[in-house]
């Protein structure tokens, strides 16, 4: 059974995904976990330790999950499906999405301090498969973090276009262009 903490953090986040961090207020988390907004206060001293508790939980799934997609395919096959790993995430729940990567946030990881040594569990995928293209001979050797960096910054821009309804494609060819994309980084940055 899940502690009180643990269900106050699963009903802001249950909110977070329906309607945005915008929507999440101690009194309707509180209703939802089921106990009173004061309640909440033995668990987390404010709002936004909640929201922090409920980021750090989720990169931490993220990461969990991002990658196992293709666990036996070549070095390509494998990042194109972390990319559609990452659009399942982007495109199934843009609220959350967004709060995690776009929102500004006390506790937001910051490039390229809080990226190094695992400190982002959902980006540490992309940087461990540029350092095997490096190892393997695909990628020309550099910086694995900032070469993570141009094969992630590319595809979140597309993304923030297309949430953003500036990009006018249904969802199937617009993760079509997104793989598209992510070739043409990939084959311009090989050795």
């Amino acid at each position: 059974m899940a502690s009180t903490a643990e269900r106050v953090a699963e009903a802001a986040r249950t909110i977070l995904v329906s309607e945005g961090a915008g929507a999440v207020t101690m009194r309707r988390v509180a209703e939802l976990a089921g106990i009173t907004a004061m309640a909440i206060y033995k668990h987390y001293p404010n709002r936004e330790a909640l929201l922090g508790a409920v980021a750090d939980r989720t990169f931490r799934e993220l990461g969990d999950g991002w990658g196992t997609r293709v666990p036996d395919g070549d070095w390509e096959a494998r990042t194109l499906g972390l990319l559609d790993d990452f659009l399942d995430f982007a495109l199934g729940r843009p609220h959350l999405y967004t709060f995690l990567m776009t929102d500004r946030r006390e506790r937001a990881r910051r490039f390229p301090d809080d990226f190094e040594g695992g400190g982002s569990p959902a980006f540490t995928r992309v940087a461990e498969l540029a350092e095997e293209g490096m190892r393997l001979g695909l990628l020309r050797p550099d910086d694995p973090l900032e070469t993570a960096l141009v094969l992630t910054s590319s595809i979140q821009g597309l993304v923030q276009l297309y949430l953003g309804g500036r990009i006018g494609l249904p969802e199937d060819d617009f993760r079509a262009l997104c793989v598209r994309t992510a070739r043409r980084i990939l084959h311009g940055i090989q050795a």
